[in-house]
């Protein structure tokens, strides 16, 4: 078959979205199927085939003031509409509610192409970026005001961010993304606390549930034991502000008065990073905390076992790749209550979930297990099992028996023209 991915955001640019089209796409493709990516033009970086398979077409794109690494995709109708002529797609799958999605679901409504889309980000969760807390960088403007004090207090900038925390900015976006999936066929959501809380958020197409798995014969771990003596904690991923990575360095500071030698390794690159590099000064933990930068994944497996607990305060994770790769490594994990995290960090079984935004708990938390070499190892051992139903193979075959069925359920599918489709064929002609 014949598959159409619209995406706002891929390769170069490396995050849980770009990595999951990546893995189905090429493990797909061993299966005889062919894929076409559309996809913003990044610049340096960009490439136009992943193997005679997979052809990669870029857009012409701008950016969000606020979050330089999110795209806005340009309006090319006349391009979609001849990529769909020249490829014949049997499926359009969109992974993304940016423009590049909304243009994919008029070209499959126009067409009469099967849509699919997964919900991988939930952007309601995201509004900080449309946020004139972020637009103007006040966070910076907090940090510069306390640059002669000794400790700064996070609680200041807390209540700030409360005063912004409303939410008519949430409510568009939800509205704007749900219209968009409810005109899918089908939509797919990476775990099935997702799925419910689809439901919830006003989603009435069918759902099913596809993990974006992994490839556990590289991410594979053995069951870990620890030396508290010196403990190492690690956070990978984007390092943007909905990752709530600031907390972590707060619950840190409170981990590191109990263990004095303890390590924190943030692993990413993202806008959040010179202000959580002046939070660690702050914090005076500059010495204790290493930013690495960006890692390729496919350097991760080697890297998780270094180290004995993952942490994240991220609020928004549909699934959650690194915590997923981090587990099947045999680390132990701890998270806050949000969306999918409790269905791989699970309560008293790999690891412990706090409140979301919750420091002090967070911190104790951690501490109660590091405390703790018998649980550890307990928690290290189960974590390795909850991570082996998520399989890529397992994952793979799940997508493709979906597409087979939407096929087959859809033939005959009705085409619907617009007036505005009109127009951009008389301009393109």
């Amino acid at each position: 078959m014949k598959v159409l991915y619209f995406s706002d955001t891929f390769l170069p640019k490396t995050d849980g979205v770009a990595v999951s089209i990546k893995n189905f796409s090429e493990l797909l493709s061993l299966r005889g199927h062919e894929f076409t990516i559309c996809a913003p033009r990044y610049g340096e970086g960009d490439f136009e085939r992943m193997g005679d398979n997979i052809q990669v077409i870029r857009f012409r794109s701008g950016y969000l003031p606020s979050y330089p690494d999110i795209k806005v995709v340009l309006p090319s109708p006349g391009k979609i509409k001849k990529i769909i002529e020249d490829f014949q797609p049997d499926i359009i799958h969109i992974h993304t509610p940016g423009l590049l999605g909304v243009y994919a679901v008029n070209a499959a409504e126009r067409f009469g192409i099967p849509t699919v889309g997964t919900y991988h980000t939930l952007m309601a969760e995201q509004e900080m970026y449309v946020s004139f807390y972020r637009l103007f960088k006040l966070d910076k403007l907090f940090f510069k005001i306390n640059k002669f004090k000794k400790k700064m207090n996070i609680d200041d900038l807390d209540k700030f961010v409360k005063f912004d925390n409303f939410n008519l900015r949430k409510k568009i976006i939800l509205k704007i993304c749900n219209d968009l999936y409810n005109r899918c066929d089908v939509v797919v959501s990476p775990s099935h606390l997702i799925k419910k809380q689809l439901a919830d958020y006003g989603i009435t197409r069918p759902v099913t549930v596809v993990s974006n798995g992994m490839d556990l014969k590289r991410f594979t771990g053995k069951v870990k034991s620890l030396d508290n003596s010196a403990p190492k904690l690690l956070h990978v991923g984007r390092i943007s502000y909905e990752k709530n990575c600031d907390v972590i360095l707060n619950s840190f500071k409170l981990i590191h008065d109990v263990f004095p030698k303890a390590t924190l390794t943030i692993i990413g690159e993202g806008p959040a990073i010179p202000s959580l590099q002046r939070q660690a000064e702050h914090l005076e933990l500059k010495d204790s905390i290493i930013f690495k930068g960006f890692v390729p994944n496919a350097e991760l497996h080697n890297i998780y076992p270094q180290y004995d607990l993952f942490l994240t305060a991220s609020t928004m994770e549909t699934q959650g790749l690194v915590v997923l790769e981090s587990i099947a490594c045999g680390l132990p994990a701890v998270g806050v209550d949000s969306f999918a995290l409790p269905e791989l960090i699970q309560e008293e079984r790999n690891g412990y979930i706090a409140p979301p935004f919750d420091v002090k708990k967070l911190a104790e938390l951690s501490i109660r297990l590091l405390n703790d070499p018998e649980k550890y190892k307990e928690f290290s051992k189960n974590s390795i099992e909850i991570a082996s139903g998520h399989e890529m193979s397992k994952c793979v075959d799940a997508m493709e028996e979906m597409y087979r069925k939407l096929i087959e359920a859809t033939k005959g599918k009705e085409k619907k023209g617009t007036l505005l489709d009109i127009f951009f064929d008389f301009v393109n002609h």
